[in-house]
């Protein structure tokens, strides 16, 4: 992970240290938002995998998604048959 990536992953460490487990475990994803975060930064970078962390943590609510959602790379083939879909509703 990058230096600044490391940096940006200290609020998260934070959270899943002092108020996670406090929080209980109703994640409407798999993986965590807290994992999914620390992946997308190892993976991506401090820039795009805060972008694709804070937009996770953003869609966590009632009305947003659920279930399995990898960070883009992690799963190939899942990554597939999301551009699939994606291209299908085009």
């Amino acid at each position: 992970m990058s230096p600044l990536a490391q940096i940006v992953a200290l609020p998260v460490r934070a959270y899943r240290l002092f108020f996670s487990p406090w929080v209980g475990h109703g994640c409407r994803y798999q993986p965590t938002c807290s994992a999914y975060a620390l992946e997308a930064l190892e993976r991506h970078g401090a820039l795009k995998g805060a972008y694709l962390a804070a937009k996770r943590v953003l869609s966590c609510h009632p009305w947003g998604g659920h279930g399995y959602d990898p960070v883009p790379g992690a799963d190939p083939e899942f990554d597939a048959q999301r551009r699939c879909k994606d291209h299908d509703h085009a």
